[in-house]
């Protein structure tokens, strides 16, 4: 049986080009939809079949009804935007980058629907914070403004290398890496506050939160770095946890 892994995708706005190129020519770029290649590598790398889920489908519901019946398991990838505060039952009160009411609700759906179902899914960067506002948790606005001596988290190097270690407390990811600190990649500028109804399993040194995992779905997990830029094992974990549901 072949496994099918679903993975959420980002899209960009339509950018103008007043200006010729180098060839003379005046093309502007249109409004995109898309993803990171190397996580669908990491997914292809673990014998996976990857279905593309583009933002805001004219039916969520029918969607995620879609993705549990015909896909074995479901990536939450991250993205240059951020969950409204609304959403978390907070104002807004912090940095807010850009909104995308469209994904986000989507994803939240799908969060909310695979921590119902256990269905396996791996929340990365943005799609950990997704996981725990649907579990009812909250987040961080802001880490440099709401976060007393808190560490820098938008790295000013390139994020294929690692920035700080994180410590990590147990679980699944534990189990995926084999160690109890790495180091990692940094990239966001909000964080998990209240995990709702996941446990903390890693944190930066500075106590922001790394890793969440369900207690109790078989693989229900949210990395706060860019495993498919350092090291891939939680996409091997999901790959395994998919190819071995009902």
């Amino acid at each position: 049986m072949t496994t099918i892994i679903a993975v959420t995708t980002d899209r960009s706005a339509e950018r103008d080009a007043s200006e010729p190129n180098a060839h003379g020519r005046i093309r502007p770029i249109p409004a995109r939809v898309h993803v990171n290649e190397c996580i669908l590598q990491a997914l292809k790398d673990n014998n996976v079949e990857v279905v593309l889920l583009p933002p805001e489908p004219a039916d969520v519901a029918s969607t995620v009804a879609w993705v549990l019946e015909n896909c074995h398991g479901l990536v939450i990838t991250g993205g240059h935007f951020d969950i409204h505060p609304s959403l978390y039952g907070q104002e807004v009160t912090g940095r807010i980058d850009r909104v995308d009411a469209g994904r986000t609700n989507l994803e939240l759906a799908l969060a909310r629907a695979a921590i119902e179902k256990d269905f396996p899914v791996l929340g990365i960067c943005g799609g950990m914070q997704a996981l725990a506002v649907a579990g009812g948790g909250t987040l961080i606005q802001d880490i440099r403004a709401q976060v007393p001596g808190a560490m820098e988290h938008e790295q000013t190097t390139n994020p294929s290398e690692p920035w700080h270690p994180i410590t990590i407390e147990g679980g699944l990811i534990r189990q995926a890496y084999g160690c109890s600190i790495l180091r990692v990649n940094s990239t966001h500028h909000q964080a998990v506050d209240n995990p709702g109804c996941f446990i903390v399993t890693a944190r930066a040194p500075d106590g922001v939160v790394e890793a969440i995992e369900h207690p109790s779905n078989r693989c229900c997990v949210g990395v706060q770095w860019h495993p498919e830029q350092i090291d891939p094992a939680p996409f091997r974990m999901l790959a395994w946890f998919a190819s071995n549901s009902d």
